[in-house]
């Protein structure tokens, strides 16, 4: 991993430690990456993060969402449930815009279900490229930036577990969701103004 990768990734894996909220990471087959690659266009950052952090079992805990990321051995599978029909539509979404061969999954809300990928489309010059969600379950997709990269994507996280350390988990009001989302955008602009304009932290 390079440099901002393996800080994201040591980052986030210490929050989950201070919290003590258990997280299984492991390491992909360089065989499964290869394979992945193939089929998925991945990029060479997430390649790398699947080879020494693949999210086995990994699930942010904030107050204002909770994150499940995809183990490399679900990847495939995730992105049937999106599968194109013949006029480029989710099959089964009942979704009428179109959902792009070019969008990755790599998360979603385990409160909400909606998905969080990369746009493979647009790679930057560190091999990475942004990561965006979108809401489920509507008529039409509008994709939101979560991140200017996979890796800030990362350190985004960590950033809101670190925040969320002086919340309660169960039983939260608005008014300490909306603490909180003020306390992580002062934190997010120093590492991705991109991603804290775009709203969805906020």
């Amino acid at each position: 991993m390079d440099s901002d990768l393996a800080e994201s990734v040591s980052a986030l894996k210490a929050v989950f430690e201070a919290r003590g909220i258990l997280a299984h990471f492991g390491k992909a087959s360089p065989e499964s990456i290869a394979e992945l690659k193939a089929k998925l266009k991945l990029p060479r950052r997430y390649r790398d993060f699947l080879a020494e952090a693949d999210p086995v079992d990994v699930e942010t805990r904030t107050p204002a969402e909770r994150i499940r990321l995809i183990p490399s051995t679900q990847l495939e599978q995730e992105q049937r449930g999106f599968a194109l029909d013949a006029r480029g539509q989710p099959v089964g979404s009942g979704c009428t815009s179109r959902w792009r061969a070019d969008w990755i999954i790599v998360g979603h809300s385990s409160l909400l279900g909606d998905p969080y990928f990369l746009d493979v489309g647009s790679p930057d010059a560190e091999g990475d490229c942004p990561v965006y969600t979108a809401m489920s379950g509507t008529d039409i997709w509008k994709p939101r930036l979560c991140a200017s990269s996979f890796a800030l994507f990362l350190r985004i996280l960590a950033i809101g577990m670190e925040v969320a350390k002086g919340f309660a988990e169960e039983d939260i009001d608005m008014d300490d969701e909306d603490v909180f989302r003020e306390a992580v955008a002062a934190q997010i602009r120093q590492y991705d103004p991109a991603a804290l304009k775009a709203g969805h932290w906020t």
